[in-house]
């Protein structure tokens, strides 16, 4: 192991230690902070400085961009974008819905040093560009869906007999039972960090949809949850749950906000038990909270028969329910919804409508109507509608 040391003010030195783990059958490392516990508060803890300085804007309006736009030359087409609305931040694939990390890092000691893709071919400069425009820069990890891990090392997935097991869509989910998970993604959240992004955002922190009708037909691994007296349920619950407590905790150094995605739905239920989803456990243990509610991805909810055809209604009826469940917390999160600026054709004829001006407006205002002024728009090629008024 090798221990390195930073000298605080006081002169106390907070040893930050090598430890090896292993993932992607590589051998790596990864960072673990060891504090002195009978340290009175008083004394200053140890913050990493990435030297890149962002103000967290009077509210964050963003935009979703994928690895390979944000290291193309449509990164210049959406900053421009940003810069010439009320937007203010982007939100960038740095692990994206395959598992694939979207830029090499320089660092030969990292743990992901040669798996990385290059479509950021420069983070660091995509960064400073950031900085000179002051867009807010969060981080995406995609955590539990990854083909790519699952791949590499199937004892960390969900083993269908012999082959690790996909949904429909020939997607594989890791295991959110077990650290070494756990560990591989905070390692990937902790470099966005020093990169000088200001959040991480935690995306796909669930099991597979469906997994409570196919949990025993797989084998897999339960982790320190085997020997819990508890359902099955609830052991999906507490572990989705742990992973943002450690993953918040483990990115205290580093001074960013730590935000999770989670489907709408999941404020409407006690908790969604499939995915091991609770909305109010994972809201008490993040910086933020970004629900997906996109009117597209609703059924007849609220009583809206066509949620897709009523953006306003739709929003606007799940912002008053979140309210509420958000009210109960004692230290609630800042809400801050993905909305839909994509058209739903797959809904098909008299299902979904095309949304462009009017619907993304609708969404934003039904939101401002419930007191909330934060909010992500979602559209996966990263071709958002001109004209919107995105002022709150």
């Amino acid at each position: 192991m090798k221990p390195m040391c930073k000298w605080l003010m006081t002169g106390i030195c907070l040893f930050l230690i090598q430890q090896p783990v292993h993932a992607q059958g590589m051998n790596e490392t990864r960072q673990v902070a060891l504090e002195n516990k009978e340290l009175p508060a008083s004394v200053p803890r140890f913050v990493f400085d990435s030297g890149l300085k962002f103000d967290y804007p009077d509210a964050v309006r963003g935009i979703y961009v994928t690895g390979p736009a944000a290291g193309g030359n449509k990164l210049n087409e959406l900053i421009n974008y940003v810069d010439e609305t009320d937007l203010n931040a982007m939100v960038i694939d740095i692990k994206d819905d395959k598992g694939n990390v979207t830029y090499k890092t320089e660092d030969p000691d990292s743990p992901y040093a040669g798996i990385g893709k290059d479509y950021i071919k420069n983070p660091r400069a995509m960064l400073k560009k950031f900085e000179d425009k002051q867009i807010y820069p969060i981080a995406r990890v995609v955590v539990f869906k990854d083909s790519l891990l699952a791949k590499e090392k199937p004892e960390l997935s969900f083993l269908d007999g012999e082959k690790v097991w996909k949904n429909g869509r020939g997607e594989a989910f890791v295991n959110p039972f077990l650290k070494e998970v756990w560990d591989y993604n905070v390692g990937i959240a902790i470099e966005a960090a020093k990169m000088g992004f200001k959040e991480i955002q935690f995306d796909y922190v669930r099991f597979p949809e469906g997994f409570e009708n196919k949990e025993d037909d797989l084998k897999y691994n339960v982790g320190e949850y085997d020997e819990a007296k508890m359902s099955h349920t609830a052991k999906r619950v507490q572990a989705v749950t742990d992973f943002v407590s450690y993953a918040r905790k483990q990115l205290e150094p580093y001074d960013v906000e730590v935000s999770v995605d989670i489907f709408g739905y999941a404020a409407t239920l006690p908790e969604a038990p499939g995915i091991g989803q609770n909305f109010t456990k994972i809201s008490e243990n993040v910086d933020v909270i970004s629900s997906m509610i996109y009117p597209s991805h609703w059924t007849s909810y609220f009583g809206i028969e066509k949620p897709d055809l009523e953006p306003y209604n739709l929003v606007k009826e799940y912002a008053k329910l979140e309210n509420g469940k958000l009210k109960e917390l004692k230290t609630p999160p800042t809400s801050r919804p993905w909305l839909q600026d994509f058209t739903a054709s797959y809904l098909g004829d008299g299902n979904y409508q095309r949304y462009g001006k009017e619907e993304v407006e609708a969404q934003i205002k039904a939101l401002n109507d419930n007191g909330i002024d934060e909010y992500l728009l979602w559209n996966a090629a990263n071709r958002y509608t001109k004209g919107v008024d995105y002022t709150p």
